[in-house]
C-alpha cells in the first residue's frame, strides 16, 4: 500500500450512484462510535435518504451477535500527509428498501463486495469475507421501521493492513495481501457503486441473481462445521433462500437465524480450506 493515503473519492462515488438513488449523499466523519448506529439514529429522526457514511475512526463498531469491531485507528492520533495510514476501511450505506423477501440479503452484499475486490475472496455464511483461510472483512445488516417503510443499513469493515492478533486463534487477513497498491479510498470507490446496484437488484429479484457467484465463493461447502449450540456436521451449501444446509448426525438441518454462529471445525473433511486455490 502507498504510505500516503489518497483523498476520499466521495464526489466520484456520488456521481456514479446518484442516478440510481435520488438524493444520494456521501459523508466523511473523522470519528464516530459506529457508522451503522449513526445512520439508524438519523433514520429514526426522519433523515432517511440514501446516505454513505465513511469513518476515519470508529470507536464502537459492532458485528453480529453483539461482537465489537473497532477500527485500528480508533483512539490514535490523526496524523496527516505521509504519516497517515488507514489500517481499516469502515463505512455504512443506508437507504429505504422494500424487497418482497429479505432473506439472503447478507449473501448478496457479500457477493457484491467480493466481486469488487478480488476473485480469490471467499464468503463465509452469512456475512464474512475470507482470504487464505482467514477473515478479511465483516458485514452487518440492520433495518429500522420508518412508518410503512423499512430503512436498510449495510455496514462493512475491511482490514486494510495487518491487524493486531487480539487473542485470535487464527490471524486475520488484510486487503494489502491481495491488492497491495489499493488504499482505503480506492477500495471504497471499487465497492460502493457496485454495492448500491446490487442492493437495488436484490430488491427486484431477491437472491437468485447472486446464487451462482456465492456458490463459487462458498467457504464452508464440504467442510466440517460447529454450530453455536454444539451441533457438528458438514456444510452442504445453501438453499434458494440463503439458508445454510448442514448435514448432521440427525439429518439435514437448515440454518436461517442470524443469531446462530457457525465456525469451521478443526477436523474439516476438506483440509484445503486453509489455502483456497488462487
Amino acid at each position: 500500500m502507498p504510505d500516503a493515503p489518497g483523498p476520499w473519492p466521495l464526489d466520484a462515488i456520488a456521481a456514479e450512484v446518484a442516478p440510481w438513488l435520488t438524493g444520494f449523499r456521501a459523508e466523511l466523519l473523522p470519528s464516530i462510535d459506529s457508522t451503522n448506529s449513526e445512520l439508524m439514529r438519523r433514520a429514526r429522526t426522519g433523515c432517511d435518504g440514501p446516505t454513505l457514511l465513511v469513518a476515519e475512526a470508529q470507536t464502537a463498531g459492532r458485528g453480529r451477535l453483539g461482537r465489537t469491531w473497532v477500527s485500528q485507528d480508533a483512539g490514535a492520533p490523526s496524523p496527516t500527509g505521509a504519516q497517515a495510514v488507514r489500517r481499516a476501511l469502515t463505512f455504512s450505506l443506508g437507504l429505504a428498501l422494500a424487497p418482497r423477501d429479505w432473506t439472503g440479503l447478507s449473501l448478496a452484499v457479500g457477493v457484491s463486495v467480493a466481486r469488487s475486490l478480488h476473485p480469490d475472496l471467499q464468503i463465509k455464511w452469512p456475512n464474512d469475507l475470507w482470504f487464505d483461510g482467514r477473515k478479511l472483512a465483516g458485514i452487518l445488516i440492520e433495518t429500522a421501521s420508518i412508518g410503512a417503510r423499512r430503512y436498510l443499513v449495510v455496514g462493512v469493515g475491511i482490514n486494510m493492513l495487518a491487524p493486531a492478533a487480539r487473542g485470535l486463534s487464527v490471524p486475520a487477513a488484510w486487503l494489502g495481501e491481495v491488492l497491495p497498491q489499493c488504499d482505503a479510498p480506492q477500495a471504497l470507490l471499487r465497492i460502493v457503486p457496485g454495492l448500491a446496484s446490487a442492493i437495488l437488484l436484490f430488491e427486484l429479484q431477491g437472491l437468485a441473481p447472486f446464487l451462482p457467484d456465492f456458490q463459487a465463493r462458498d467457504l464452508l461447502r464440504g467442510r466440517g462445521v460447529v454450530l453455536s449450540d454444539g451441533v457438528t456436521g458438514t456444510a452442504q451449501g445453501i438453499d434458494s433462500g440463503g439458508g445454510l444446509l448442514v448435514h448432521t448426525p440427525a439429518g439435514m438441518k437448515t440454518i436461517t437465524s442470524a443469531e446462530v454462529s457457525v465456525r469451521p471445525a478443526d477436523d474439516a473433511p476438506n483440509p484445503a480450506w486453509r489455502n483456497p486455490p488462487s
